[in-house]
């Protein structure tokens, strides 16, 4: 591996480390060959019987959980007709600390959303607006041309080939991403001196005046 300034984002760990450097890892880069490939026949079987069968995700659902729970009814009562144990079932309760912490942890994110978005909506970073639209575009434009269930199969798709790829080939990747990612940033700074700075000082000129 060359040095970190040479590597995307001047980063000195591996992408293995990134990623967390267990299985989870290891699959992903498909260091665990059998486990990676049987996850990707199981999630192309079920988009297949998804496909085909014309189940929807919420269809399947609750056809599985229908199923269930008139297993354990019935079995629940056959054991109390019949003097048998009733079904195993470990204790279904959520204790007050661990809402508290989930309710602690959504707080905090809703909040650092709300602050980004406020940012944004107030013209207070121009480059954070720029990637959130991007963004935002790329979603729609994806949303349009495919649905829930093909997105979610191809993104796994993705998730356990590209970094795999990345890793691979990842001096050439490095080298021509480094390129590009100055040429965008020279053409940022451009526009930023022509459009963006202009329509920000006439905002200021407009609240002076009025």
């Amino acid at each position: 591996m060359g040095s970190s300034s040479d590597r995307l984002f001047k980063r000195q760990r591996t992408i293995h480390e990134i990623l967390g450097g267990g299985l989870a890892a290891d699959v992903i880069l498909w260091r665990r060959k059998n486990v990676t490939v049987g996850i990707l026949l199981v999630t192309l079987a079920a988009w297949v019987v998804f496909e085909r069968s014309g189940y929807t995700l919420l269809s399947l659902v609750s056809s599985v959980l229908l199923l269930l729970i008139a297993i354990l009814f019935l079995w629940a009562k056959a054991a109390a007709i019949l003097n048998r144990p009733a079904p195993p079932l470990p204790e279904l309760h959520l204790s007050e600390e661990m809402v508290n912490e989930i309710a602690a942890l959504i707080r905090i994110r809703v909040n650092d959303f709300l602050s980004v978005s406020q940012d944004i909506a107030l013209g207070k970073n121009s480059r954070l607006f720029f990637r959130v639209a991007l963004y935002l575009w790329l979603i729609s434009f994806v949303g349009g041309l495919t649905d829930f269930l093909t997105l979610g199969y191809t993104s796994l798709v993705i998730v356990l080939t590209l970094p795999a790829l990345y890793e691979r080939y990842e001096d050439h990747i490095d080298r021509y991403a480094i390129l590009g990612y100055r040429k965008l940033r020279q053409l940022y700074v451009k526009i930023d001196e022509e459009f963006v700075s202009k329509v920000r000082k006439w905002i200021l000129e407009k609240q002076k005046l009025s």
